[in-house]
């Protein structure tokens, strides 16, 4: 079984992701508590290219990727769970439901991604999920990931 000591930084996050710059949500994972919950941080900068068009002059991250951001780390709680499991499932989004943005995300904040399992049943995962900036909540969801697509 791999022992995984935190925080994981960004080239720890790849050995467990597929996901590759500029699609890598998450810089670091600060805890995580197999089939229970993870924390992850994802350094928001100016010079990710989705800001040159979301928006020119009022650069603003897409909800959608506070999303993926969620459910990367939930990835990452689902790897380490599966602990011997060979070969480790490939968790793919399946649904998101009640999202909710309660104000934008701009370059040069931190966002701190929770996530707690729900539940796990016939090895889908269902994630409560809440993204703060400087302790302020600023999205949640409940995100269900299936494997699939081969492994990681």
């Amino acid at each position: 079984m791999t022992s995984y000591s935190f925080p994981l930084d960004a080239e720890m996050i790849k050995e467990i992701l597929p996901h590759r710059e500029p699609f890598l949500m998450i810089d670091e994972v600060t805890d995580c508590v197999p089939h229970e919950s993870v924390t992850a941080i994802k350094n928001v900068s100016a010079a990710e290219p989705h800001f040159a068009g979301h928006f020119p002059d009022n650069p603003v991250m897409p909800g959608v990727l506070i999303v993926e951001a969620m459910a990367q780390a939930g990835g990452v709680l689902s790897h380490i769970s599966n602990g011997d499991l060979e070969p480790k499932p490939l968790y793919m989004l399946a649904r998101v439901e009640g999202a909710r943005f309660r104000r934008p995300v701009v370059p040069g904040e931190q966002l701190v991604i929770r996530v707690v399992a729900d539940k796990v049943k016939r090895g889908m995962w269902w994630y409560r999920c809440e993204a703060s900036v400087s302790d302020q909540e600023v999205a949640s969801a409940t995100i269900i990931c299936a494997p699939g697509g081969g492994e990681k």
